[in-house]
């Protein structure tokens, strides 16, 4: 079971609870379905009770407890707990983590972008009747931030138009990759962007500004964009020449290095004869260990969980950074996603003379999802994903 699909099932426990009298609520149109907060159990996590108390005129607990049994008997669920003030905590048993790995290979670098599933099953992006103006002063930094922000908000299925106050230098835009839309006043460029339905300005992007624009574009596009986005937009960027180190201390290298050996290992498993198979990613891959003669005293290697942890958590966060308009959040966990990788990628491929085993298909598919949202997540903030570093 998918996040998306558990979020359905959360929404039926919701119907049937209501169907029998239990609760007295309208049923929402979607259930948020994150990954386990601190204290928290199981695979996803939902909020669903909290959301509803108030309408129910119930406690949130309250509520936890009369959808609980319904989420419990959902076919694919395999154990439900309610803790904290009423939070839903859901297992899914081992299937959990090949479904959502499936599921990101299935969708490619637009996992985590909003999506519906009509009645036929077909599934597309879903858009909004809701458009979003983003209007930027003539800076740098402000046009870099409205274009991510532009680019988290559409892949949530928001359309949005940018302006900016006069045209930017050329130097500017072919330099950080800029594109917008239209210039002038806010009013003015709504106008000239849809003379037919002009949107109100929603967002005046106003950062803190870069300190010296000429070191920031001697440093090329990727890595001036990342000096950009990655801090907060009230913290001052420091685009200095170590993002262009490839050492560990550069969170924009960590990122892109561990895109590539995500390809590199994929490369080297074609060479060896197998493929990516999702399945269980915590069976025993032991580390020096080949085939079957394993001494007792090997400990399993296991560091695919923080990794799913993560990955789950991708649609969530990129629904967050499009929300708070805070391409940061998304640079950020772009850095969480990779140093959860790296451990996982010396575990994927057989040692010597080992016969590849079920659980190196399965680690080999997770460490391809990883791949896909690390470039998918490069690619939203405007930086190139190299197969080669």
């Amino acid at each position: 079971m998918t996040p998306v699909e558990l979020s359905r099932t959360v929404l039926r426990a919701v119907r049937r609870a209501v169907e029998d009298g239990e609760l007295r609520v309208a049923v929402p149109e979607k259930a948020s379905v994150t990954v386990p907060g601190a204290g928290g159990w199981g695979d996803y996590a939902t909020n669903i009770a909290l959301q509803l108390a108030r309408p129910a005129g119930e406690t949130p607990r309250r509520v936890a407890e009369l959808l609980r049994p319904h989420l419990a008997g959902a076919q694919g669920v395999s154990g439900v707990e309610i803790t904290g003030p009423g939070f839903l905590n859901i297992s899914l048993g081992s299937t959990a983590s090949t479904a959502l790995v499936e599921e990101i290979l299935r969708r490619g670098p637009r996992y985590g972008f909003v999506e519906v599933v009509e009645g036929d099953g077909a599934s597309h992006d879903a858009p909004t009747d809701h458009p979003v103006h983003l209007h930027a002063p003539h800076d740098p930094r402000a046009l870099v931030l409205m274009d991510v922000t532009a680019r988290l908000l559409r892949s949530q299925g928001t359309p949005v138009r940018t302006s900016c106050e006069t045209r930017p230098d050329p130097e500017w835009t072919t330099a950080l990759r800029i594109d917008v839309d239209a210039y002038g006043t806010p009013a003015a460029a709504a106008a000239a962007a849809a003379p037919t339905a002009p949107v109100p300005l929603d967002v005046d992007v106003r950062p803190v500004p870069a300190p010296d624009l000429a070191e920031l574009l001697s440093l090329g596009p990727d890595a001036a964009r990342w000096a950009l986005l990655h801090p907060a937009a009230h913290d001052r960027p420091r685009p200095t020449a170590d993002l262009l180190v490839q050492a560990e201390g550069n969170p924009l290298f960590r990122v892109r290095y561990a895109y590539a050996r995500t390809r590199a290992v994929s490369r080297n498993a074609a060479d060896l004869g197998f493929t990516a198979q999702p399945g269980d990613v915590e069976e025993d891959v032991q580390e020096g260990v080949q085939g079957d003669t394993a001494p007792a005293t090997a400990p399993p290697v296991h560091p695919a969980p923080p990794l799913l942890a993560h990955l789950a958590d991708h649609p969530r966060l990129l629904a967050r950074a499009a929300a708070h308009r805070a391409p940061d959040l998304l640079a950020r966990h772009l850095v969480a996603v990779a140093d959860a990788t790296l451990p996982l990628l010396p575990t994927t491929l057989p040692l010597g003379d080992e016969k590849p085993l079920a659980a190196h298909r399965a680690r080999l598919a997770l460490a391809e999802a990883a791949g896909v949202v690390l470039a998918g997540g490069l690619s939203l903030l405007g930086i190139d994903a190299p197969e080669h570093l």
